[in-house]
This record gives structure tokens, sequence and C-alpha cells, in this order.
């Protein structure tokens, strides 16, 4: 059900049953997701303009699941002997469906740092243990999208003719720290282009191998975290940046 999406590019992967859980149970619910992600773009400026989860894009994401009945929750498991409470433990959880089969949870990790992975799965497998969800489902970058990271960065840069990190605070750029300056400055030094000594530098700093992307999600996976908890995992591609896609065809 979601070969739609594979062939837009993203990456779909579903683990014990998942896929046919939802497609048996959930089917309008599957679609709901299916429509949310085939109509999300973002534009190459946001990628700079913040790095981090709460990112334009991410909330406008966020909203259009908002909109489809998916609002944040905190789910609270009390252990209770005797009619004294002895422990509660709390999961929030950022995007919850309420069906009449059964309850889903939804997570979505543009850009934290990877070991977020483990709690959002270490949290599934404790809330479908204990029959609160049905199964869990997770929204990272694509394998595509972080392979292009650095080509998207400059070519953003190259494109908008910037010259300086002082152009990029329109962008919503933060303040870039000492460290940050000093890894541009060295490439700088070494007589690199301002868009690709940028590029190179910001993406190591902010979209990095130990950030949350498809690679580190699907190991965690394949290692057995969150098991047995049934998992729909998906990857947006790198065609969800809408400016640089039309610009590169080849995509």
């Amino acid at each position: 059900m979601f070969d739609g999406l594979r062939a837009k590019g993203f990456d779909v992967l579903a683990k014990n049953h998942a896929e046919a859980i939802l497609q048996g149970d959930y089917p309008e619910v599957a679609s709901q997701i299916i429509e949310v992600l085939a109509a999300f773009t973002i534009e190459a400026k946001e990628i700079v303009g913040s790095g981090g989860g709460q990112a334009a894009s991410t909330m406008r994401l966020r909203d259009a699941l908002y909109q489809k009945g998916w609002p944040k929750h905190e789910f609270v498991v009390k252990t209770i002997v005797d009619g004294v409470e002895r422990e509660a433990i709390s999961h929030e959880i950022d995007h919850v469906y309420r069906a009449s089969e059964g309850v889903l949870a939804l997570e979505i990790e543009w850009n934290n740092k990877d070991p977020f992975f483990d709690r959002d799965l270490e949290n599934f497998q404790r809330l479908h243990a204990q029959s609160a969800i049905s199964l869990g489902i997770l929204i990272t970058r694509g394998a595509s999208l972080q392979n292009h990271m650095t080509q998207i960065v400059r070519w953003v840069i190259e494109q908008s003719g910037v010259i300086s990190t002082s152009e990029l605070e329109e962008w919503g750029m933060k303040e870039r720290t000492a460290r940050q300056r000093k890894m541009l400055d060295d490439k700088l030094s070494k007589q690199m282009p301002f868009a690709q000594a940028f590029a190179e530098s910001f993406v190591s700093d902010k979209y990095g191998q130990a950030t949350t992307h498809w690679d580190k999600l699907v190991t965690r996976v394949n290692r057995g975290v969150g098991n047995p908890c049934p998992l729909l995992l998906i990857g947006l591609p790198v065609s969800v940046v809408k400016d640089y896609s039309a610009a590169t065809p080849e995509l």
C-alpha cells in the first residue's frame, strides 16, 4: 500500500507485520499518512535556516498531521500495589491517532541526535507491551536526502549569490559559534569557494552522521531495538526539497 511513496523515492520499511496491520485494520489512516507525506515539500533555504527539530518545514508536517487528527499525547503507566501507587512512568508521543480498532503512535525525527531513535523505539516497545498502541511510526530524513545534503546547501548558496554567513541571518540561521566559524575559516583558508566551504562545514555540524537519519534508524531496528512492536519506518527523499529537485531533473 506504500508503493506510491516508494515510487516517489521515499524509504519505507515495515517490521513485525506493520504493513499488514495497517492494510487490514487501518487502511483509511494509512491513506491519510500517505496523503500528508506525498504533499510535503520544503525549500532548500529552510535546510540552512534551521537545522533543529523545530524547523519551519518540520512544523508544517506536524501541523498537517494535527489537522488529520494526530495530536500530541502523554501516556502514563502506573504500578499500583494494594491500592498504593509505587511507580508512574510517562511517555510523551508527538502524534497519536485513536481509531475504533486501536491506537497508533507517530514520531518525527527531522534532525535530532541519533540516540533519540532509541528513546522513540523503546517507548513504542513499552507502550505496545502494555497494549496501549497497535504500532509505531517513525519519519526521518531518508537516505537520498541525507546523501544530498551538502549538494543542496551548496546549490542554494550559489543560487542566492551569498558570499558571507552574515547574509544568511535573514534566512533564520542562528548565530554561529566560535567552533563553527573556525570550521568554515579553515576551509576558506585553503582557497575553497565560499559555497562549498560553508556547505561542508554546515552539513558536517548540523546534519552529520551522529544525527537522526535513515541509516541510523535502520541500524537500530535491524539490531532489534523496539521489538516486537510493529513498526513503520519512513524516510523523506531528496525530492521533497522542491526547488533543488526541480533544478536537478536527473533526481
